[in-house]
């Protein structure tokens, strides 16, 4: 037989059928089947004796199936399979399987196998309720510890280790691609002993040991695709743009009517450095709600027009958009109207384009953008398209990236010869900006200070299960915040009317957060979520009869969203029943009262940033999180820690301790999947940051890594093909 190496193709070493099996897991190569990793072991020696089980354990045992039953369920519809195990030592307990029919055929007298469940009771009898198990053959029974793997309805993860044996014994050595130097500083085990023991281990140091130098694989994969990437991005140069003394930015910063902050000085000053470079800036501006990172960001917009080149500024919904743009010409005043009687003489102009905009005005936009007659182009997705030009673009201003896809985010930055400097602004990182912020792909820059004048905003988790007399209460606190001057918000997850699904807010989507809409933790179908247009009726002729009440949703044309959110502004209405348009950028300093129902319908960003709508002025704010959740469930820990904190990255660290930490390697965003198969960002940050700094240093003496063969394809098995390497490198 020919020499077997990790390229070798899988069907001759374990035949058709399982090769074929192996593919639902997408394994097709002897290297990706070693790269299979167990997800857990069971220890052989720490197994649990039937006869010393306890109520409320988490046990693990082996034991022989000594009877399995197949019956009907006896309140509801679907079959049960109950079975009677014993253990070495002659003791039994019940097990009890649901949707017993599926598992039949596996379970059946005579078969041994490790059984890991809760421990209850049933008719004053031990039992195991659909416990998890793994079937063992003669090779299991003699090893100290048992690999569980990752596994599909094609292939058991005991099929799975068998395979996997049986390449091991005939696999020769690996060439070991990280380098000797590393290997010794960092104590690592080399690459063939390390493949071997994470499969077949005997002991927990060899597991421990196995998983540190496989750790550092993947951090090496990626820093290495990182390091390459940023290399052929500075191949690329950006247009420099220096301050330029006496121009449109001095003269801004001379008629501010507020003292910026410690913290936006020195966050300004980083971005004014990066931004006179010629290589492109790419820097996360991370600041909790009404920290100021719109001054920020126009900063360094007038920055770039004091250099003769055009500005972007991204927002995710046409309300924003249009509320940035009122926004930066308001900051502007007379410097924000070129052209017109009494602007400055240093002014630029300032255009908005959205999907929406009539023909003429559409037509006019376009014109000032690709005529670089406007300086600064604040627009939606429409900014994207192709037909949208620019005379010289030169910074790229993305506000709330979480509220874009890659790809979207990324087609800007390929408009031109020069590459534009790219500034991304958020309130939350999502898991994958924490990602790559970890992984050093970002500058992060973080604005820590509120502005003077904001108000603190107190968070209350509402728990309707355990006290159902709270909502009464709710809405009493609404009227006295109307009563006090104030004004309020009450949020939706929903918009209702003629489709009575649970249609989600069309133009704010939470795209991070997986669990929207989802069944409840207790595997119980949700109610549908509650909706605008049936509760914002239901709010006028009951809890908030006098009240003048408002509805704002994503549904609305343009020009009614508009109207309503001016009206708000000028304090004609008193409460604003909305979806999540009103999540962010919008600034209404007398609301001060915020009531979310359903909160447990949306993720930490959102509930973060919506939270922020209040306490933009003097007064403190308040935000009700209404729930019918329970505690215990991971729902309620959502909620408790958004109650607990108003830190950002904070919130995003827990975001990923609740929800792991997404697909950084792909086109998800959503947490529900990783790339990466043992690298994690909370756990191996250390790991990460020494993998850059070696990174960084091959790559640099190494530009193609040409004389790191094995290196180079490390990183093709971390990262992918090209286009997945190149994902890597975009905001």
């Amino acid at each position: 037989m020919n020499a077997i190496d990790m390229s070798s193709a899988l069907e001759p070493l374990v035949g058709k059928r399982t090769a074929q099996a192996l593919e639902s897991l997408d394994i097709a190569t002897v290297g990706e089947l070693v790269r299979h990793y167990p997800r857990r072991y069971v220890d052989r020696g720490k197994l649990t004796d039937i006869a010393g089980l306890e109520i409320g354990e988490q046990a693990t045992l082996v034991a022989q199936v000594e009877k399995s039953v197949l019956r009907d369920m006896r309140s509801r519809r679907g079959k049960l399979l109950g079975v009677v195990i014993r253990d070495e030592k002659g003791a039994t307990i019940d097990c009890t399987f649901f949707n017993g029919h599926k598992v039949q055929h596996i379970i059946k007298p005579g078969m041994r196998a490790v059984f890991s469940g809760k421990v209850g009771v049933f008719n004053n009898k031990l039992q195991l309720t659909h416990p998890q198990f793994e079937p063992l053959d003669e090779a299991d029974e003699v090893r100290p510890f048992l690999s569980v793997y990752p596994a599909t309805g094609k292939i058991t993860s005991q099929q799975v280790a068998r395979c996997v044996r049986q390449v091991l014994d005939l696999l020769d050595d690996p060439t070991d691609p990280l380098p000797e130097l590393v290997r010794s500083r960092e104590k690592l085990a080399d690459l063939a002993r390390a493949l071997r023991r994470i499969h077949v281990p005997e002991s927990e140091a060899d597991i421990h040991a196995a998983r540190h130098r496989l750790v550092w694989d993947e951090a090496m994969g990626v820093q290495l695709a990182l390091a390459l990437r940023r290399q052929a991005t500075a191949q690329r140069p950006a247009a420099a743009c220096p301050p330029k003394p006496g121009a449109l930015l001095d003269a801004f910063d001379a008629q501010l009517p507020f003292a910026l902050t410690a913290g936006q000085h020195a966050v300004g000053t980083e971005i004014s450095a990066d931004l006179a470079r010629e290589h492109p800036m790419n820097r996360l501006v991370q600041g909790d709600v009404g920290a100021g990172k719109t001054v920020v960001a126009l900063r360094a917009m007038l920055q770039v027009v004091d250099g003769g080149r055009q500005a972007a500024l991204l927002a995710p919904t046409e309300v924003l958009a249009a509320q940035h743009a009122r926004s930066l010409r308001a900051l502007l005043g007379p410097l924000g109207k070129a052209g017109e009687l009494g602007a400055s003489e240093q002014a630029t102009n300032i255009t908005l384009l959205t999907g929406s905009l009539g023909a003429k005005a559409r037509r006019q936009a376009l014109l000032d953008a690709q005529s670089g007659a406007a300086g600064i182009v604040v627009g939606t997705h429409a900014l994207i398209q192709d037909h949208v030009g620019f005379a010289d673009l030169g910074l790229v201003v993305v506000d709330e990236q979480h509220r874009f896809g890659v790809e979207q985010r990324d087609a800007l930055r390929s408009r031109g010869e020069l590459a534009p400097h790219m500034l991304v602004m958020t309130a939350t990182p999502i898991p994958r900006t924490v990602a790559m912020t970890v992984y050093g792909d970002l500058e992060v820059s973080a604005l820590r200070e509120l502005p003077s004048g904001r108000s603190p905003i107190a968070t209350t988790v509402v728990p309707l299960a355990e006290k159902p007399s709270w909502f009464d209460r709710v809405w009493r606190r609404v009227h006295e915040e109307v009563a006090a001057g104030h004004q309020a918000y009450v949020v939706c997850p929903r918009v209702g009317g003629a489709d009575n699904g649970a249609d989600a807010e069309p133009e704010l989507v939470d795209t991070e957060d997986p669990d929207i809409g989802a069944d409840s933790d207790d595997g119980q179908a949700k109610r549908p979520p509650l909706a605008v247009l049936e509760v914002a009726p239901k709010l006028a002729d009951g809890a908030l009869h006098g009240l003048r009440i408002g509805v704002l949703h994503g549904k609305l044309p343009p020009d009614e969203k508009d109207a309503v959110m001016r009206a708000f502004e000028r304090a004609e209405l008193d409460v604003l029943v909305a979806t999540t348009v009103i999540e962010v950028g919008v600034d209404v300093p007398n609301a001060t009262g915020m009531v979310i129902l359903d909160a447990d319908r949306f993720g930490l960003s959102q509930l973060h940033q919506l939270r922020g709508r209040v306490g933009r002025g003097s007064a403190a704010g308040v935000c009700l999180l209404v729930t019918d959740m329970p505690a215990g469930t991971s729902a309620r820990e959502r909620l408790d820690a958004i109650a607990g904190t108003t830190d950002g990255f904070e919130l995003a660290r827990l975001d990923l301790e609740l929800r792991r930490e997404g697909d950084v390697l792909g086109a998800l965003q959503s947490g529900r999947r990783s790339g990466l198969r043992l690298l994690s960002l909370l756990r191996h940050e250390e790991v990460i940051s020494k993998a850059q700094v070696y990174a960084a240093h091959i790559v640099a003496d190494d530009p193609g890594l040409r004389r790191h063969p094995g290196l180079a394809a490390l990183v093709g098995e971390t990262v992918g093909d090209e286009e997945r390497a190149a994902y890597l490198d975009k905001v």
